[in-house]
């Protein structure tokens, strides 16, 4: 069974840094990108970062430039590292496989709250 176990959140400061990880567990085939979403509230579920096979990452705009998303494939690991972090940026944080072939893996999800 898959399991995605994430960790790294909390509460911090406006200019403050967290990093979040996230380790799948289980027999994973044909991973084509790990990466983060979050969904604050009130909001939809939304990309943060992805990364895919050959290291190509993808961000969303408002986190360009302050947040960096590394894997390591062969551990099957992801992490997301958030410096000069905003208030806006307060939401739940979501671990996210995408599989060539079947449904999405996803984590349970990681708190991340940033105070003013």
């Amino acid at each position: 069974q898959v399991q995605l176990v994430e960790s790294g959140g909390g509460l911090v400061q406006a200019g403050g840094s967290l990093r979040l990880s996230c380790a799948a567990s289980g027999s994973i085939f044909g991973i084509k990108a790990m990466g983060w979403y979050r969904q604050g509230p009130g909001n939809q579920r939304e990309l943060v970062a992805v990364m895919d096979g050959a290291g190509i990452a993808k961000y969303a705009e408002s986190v360009k430039g302050r947040f960096t998303i590394s894997r390591d494939i062969a551990k099957n690991t992801a992490l997301l590292q958030m410096n000069s972090l905003k208030p806006e940026d307060t939401a739940v944080y979501y671990c996210n496989v995408d599989r060539v072939l079947g449904p999405d893996y996803w984590g349970q999800g990681t708190q991340v709250t940033v105070s003013s």
